[in-house]
């Protein structure tokens, strides 16, 4: 199974619209197709920004999302890091992926330091469905 770490602004876009490929990587994560990792620093930021005034999710959404994360994901205590950062706030996500050995989905990738590990929705996606075709397509038993 493919572990990821999920940015908030992953979380926010998938609550506003619900078919993009934000709303797809949630949904796999909280139906396990996907394993998701998350501090305890990462849950609060979930948690402080999903009930922001601006967002208007109602607190149904907000617990539900919350608790099947919890329910369905992995808690890590990483250790903080050096590494330069654009954006501290973002630390938390980079700091859970590199512990893990996950991949850390954002939509601002811009704010990370360059990696490999770290990848938009779409970039993801491509590499899940990748791997599931060749699962597919891989015969059983040498057949």
């Amino acid at each position: 199974m493919i572990q990821v770490v999920i940015d908030t602004n992953i979380i926010i876009s998938a609550a506003i619209s619900k078919n993009g490929n934000p709303a797809k990587i949630v949904n796999m994560a909280l139906d396990k197709s996907i394993q998701v990792h998350y501090s305890t620093a990462m849950m609060n930021e979930y948690e402080e920004v999903l009930s922001r005034s601006e967002f208007s999710f109602d607190s149904e959404q907000q617990n539900a999302f919350i608790f099947g994360l919890k329910k369905t994901g992995i808690h890590i205590d990483p250790v903080v890091s050096d590494v330069q950062m654009s954006d501290e706030d973002d630390r938390i996500f980079y700091d859970t992926a590199k512990a893990s050995g996950a991949i850390l989905i954002t939509g601002n990738t811009r704010h990370y330091p360059n990696e490999p590990f770290i990848m938009t929705p779409s970039d993801f996606l491509s590499i899940y469905e990748s791997a599931n075709k060749t699962e597919e397509e891989t015969p059983v038993n040498g057949a």
